[in-house]
């Protein structure tokens, strides 16, 4: 890290490196053009179509068939990640001021490329959908807690799932930006911040130690990075494949938006009984 970060508290360091691993070419994921590619191995034309206009819940696609085309991007991010790590490992001692924030700029630009195609595989909706380099507070919101997930936090997961909660209540198609900007969730939004930036800290030190002797670091700082990472995704793939917004039951219509009613407050009983009167899906036009 360079002094200027070190001298931030430890929420704004992530959320520095967020913000700057979101603008990184390629880390953002192209919601319609992953899911083809990612369920073209397994699932028909039409069930593809449906999972794009939709979500892969309403196409009707199991757990099984998401799990594997997850296990196929995890592997992949895995890989290009320690790879690139790796290569940075190779100069040695006296490039350690360059090398550890470019190796661990790419480490949590790839976090963010697996924690979109994860979340776009079980159902979330897009998480850029603007072409803008910005990224609007309640995508960071929901990026962060991915990452708390990743990292083992539980209030993260707690967190995850009542956002994907209020979601599946109300049939929405976009993430809840009050609760996830205001109210009980954001408190615990910043919390995981300040958690991942003093690991991320520790991270940096480990990082540096790896990549001190040149060629050996190279092997340790990938391997460094194979040991973590792969484990971290599937920390984050097994709890959104646990939410509600993976039920096949699930039809997201376009636009939709959450009426939030408090702070995860529930709908009110009529609006339960409107939002669960089933809706007839229509076969999508070949």
């Amino acid at each position: 890290m360079n002094q200027g970060m070190a001298g931030e508290n430890p929420e704004s360091r992530f959320s520095t490196v967020l913000v700057g691993a979101a603008r990184l070419p390629g880390v953002r994921i192209q919601r319609e053009a992953y899911l083809r590619r990612a369920l073209s191995r397994y699932c028909s034309e039409d069930e593809i179509h449906r999972a794009v206009k939709e979500t892969p819940a309403a196409a009707g696609i199991t757990l099984d068939v998401l799990d594997k085309a997850a296990n196929d991007s995890i592997l992949y991010e895995t890989a290009k990640a320690s790879a690139l790590s790796a290569a940075a490992g190779l100069p040695g001692i006296l490039a350690l001021p360059a090398t550890v924030p470019a190796d661990m700029a790419q480490y949590f630009g790839h976090m963010l490329r697996i924690s979109q195609k994860l979340a776009y595989l079980y159902s979330w909706p897009d998480l850029f959908s603007d072409s803008g380099d910005d990224v609007d507070d309640a995508t960071m919101g929901v990026l962060t807690l991915f990452f708390g997930v990743m990292f083992g936090t539980q209030s993260a997961n707690a967190a995850v799932g009542k956002v994907a909660g209020m979601m599946a209540e109300q049939v929405a198609k976009k993430l809840p930006q009050r609760a996830l900007t205001q109210g009980v969730i954001y408190p615990i939004v910043k919390k995981v911040a300040a958690y991942i930036g003093v690991q991320m800290t520790k991270q940096t030190f480990a990082k540096s130690v790896s990549k001190a002797i040149p060629v050996v670091g190279a092997a340790v700082s990938g391997g460094l990075t194979f040991a973590t990472y792969r484990p971290m995704a599937k920390r984050l793939k097994k709890h959104l494949a646990s939410l509600e917004l993976t039920k096949p039951s699930l039809h997201v219509a376009d636009g939709e938006t959450v009426e939030e009613h408090g702070p995860f407050a529930p709908a009110p009983p009529h609006q339960r009984d409107a939002d669960a009167a089933p809706v007839k899906l229509e076969e999508p036009q070949s």
